[in-house]
């Protein structure tokens, strides 16, 4: 090996530890496309579902490697919707939820298990209630690219499922009606965070897309316009 090519293995030695986090990623989860699902046995006749919107935090992620990922996110519990108001006034008084001595579930994941590409097995801490307990997540990977919609942000968007007792978090209220075993979904969308070092290592991903260079279709195969009812963009 020349003294050149030795120069230059020590240089990308040195230079690994950077090159590997290079893409690693900060995203703020999208309060607005983020929603925790639930749903639970009802005597046995059925499983209700209910929704919490509003959930905030922070995902550090890169989708090359994702043992090095992180998510912190808060619930806001008084955003709970069951479809009635006296059921979600009866699931968040202090027998239950207790939303009012206790307004935010927090999760902080601990470890990541990847399986492939696009799923991977996430293990926190769950605070809810103000006991903390260990909880996993099967995760689903849908895509991470530019948004299409303005502002035209970098977007990760994600799928989440798994089970917990209520019990262990001393939710045991109505053992006879709800059921124990609670099932959770979670979609999430999360926009990445704008910062030096991340512009860096990013294309500008909040300028538009660029113009087509593509000539124009002929007037007699121009798709019309859609009509003025149709919304311009979705929520």
């Amino acid at each position: 090996m020349t003294l050149v090519h030795r120069r230059a293995a020590v240089l990308l030695l040195l230079l690994a530890p950077w090159v590997a986090g290079a893409e690693e990623t900060t995203y703020a989860l999208d309060p607005v496309h983020t929603r925790v699902m639930f749903a639970v046995s009802h005597a046995g006749f059925s499983n209700p579902m209910g929704t919490i919107s509003g959930t905030t935090g922070t995902l550090v992620f890169d989708p090359d490697d994702w043992s090095k990922a992180r998510v912190e996110a808060e619930i806001p519990l008084q955003r709970l919707e069951l479809g009635d108001e006296k059921w979600n006034a009866a699931v968040l008084a202090k027998n239950f939820l207790d939303a009012q001595a206790h307004p935010v579930a927090k999760f902080v994941s601990t470890r990541i298990e990847p399986i492939d590409a696009t799923h991977a097995t996430v293990i926190g801490m769950l605070t809810l209630r103000g006991v903390s307990r260990e909880v996993k997540l099967d995760v689903v990977l849908h895509q991470v690219r530019r948004h299409p919609m303005p502002p035209y942000r970098r977007t990760a968007g994600f799928s989440a499922t798994g089970t917990l007792s209520r019990k262990v978090f001393a939710i045991t209220a109505w053992p006879s009606v709800v059921g124990d075993e609670v099932e959770i979904r979670i979609e999430a969308e999360g926009t990445r965070k704008r910062g030096g070092a991340e512009r860096e290592n990013h294309d500008d991903d909040t300028a538009p897309p660029p113009a087509s260079t593509e000539m124009p279709a002929p007037a007699a195969t121009t798709i019309p316009a859609a009509p003025a009812s149709v919304p311009a963009t979705p929520p």
